[in-house]
């Protein structure tokens, strides 16, 4: 990639005011040298003004006039201060103390004995650890094993508390969609049948004679 500025525009100037080749002047401002033929057709940049490499201090007049006279001869570039500010800054990789690091088997075997829910790759990627060492940790064959001792990761200035407790939710709510899945489901209590009983009206009295004056004064002799 080139660190000219203005690449297309320098390229009208060489093409406009030089005798390099289409090759020379695609290395310089990193094109291709078809599209420095589409420029000099006028298929290419038509709209572009050409800016000059030299007064704008990317290139000298001595580099020059060896490309002019050498066609194999490739130019190099001035790389102008302007240039170097706009280049994009690349993250650096984070760098953890070797205290820090050596804080870490504490944070994992506080991850192992409280949040048994959180995965080994979930651990890895929130401490910035390996996989082995996570399990070097947990079956307790790591080098320093006698040493370790279970801390929140918080307190080791290893995470923040927010990021932990959004890990923790998280691996919380996964491990309980997972037990719903092997359960098959909440299985509902049976409800006993209630049997409701059946009415029996109360039976009638039986039916008695209406009362006769014999049966109340008897019968004359």
């Amino acid at each position: 990639m080139t660190d000219i500025l203005m690449p297309k525009a320098t390229a009208v100037w060489m093409v406009d005011n030089t005798s390099l080749t289409f090759e020379q002047i695609a290395d310089f401002c990193g094109l291709h040298p078809l599209e420095v033929r589409g420029i000099a057709d006028g298929d290419v940049a038509r709209d572009i003004r050409g800016v000059d490499p030299i007064t704008g201090g990317q290139l000298t007049r001595e580099e020059l006039d060896k490309a002019q006279d050498n066609p194999d001869y490739r130019m190099k570039a001035i790389v102008s201060r302007h240039a170097e500010l706009l280049k994009s800054a690349k993250p650096q990789p984070k760098y953890t103390p070797v205290s820090r690091r050596q804080d870490r088997p504490d944070a994992i075997a506080w991850f192992v004995r409280n949040h048994p829910e959180v995965t080994d790759a979930q651990i890895a990627k929130l401490l910035g650890t390996t996989k082995s060492t996570i399990e070097s940790v947990r079956n307790r064959t790591h080098w320093n094993s006698p040493n370790i001792k279970p801390v929140d990761p918080v307190t080791l200035g290893l995470v923040g508390q927010l990021a932990l407790d959004d890990l923790v939710k998280k691996a919380a709510d996964k491990k309980h969609k997972d037990d719903l899945k092997k359960g098959g489901g909440t299985i509902q209590p049976v409800e006993p049948e209630v049997v409701e009983e059946e009415f029996v009206p109360e039976a009638r009295e039986r039916h008695v004679a209406e009362p006769t004056a014999e049966s109340v004064f008897g019968t004359k002799n």
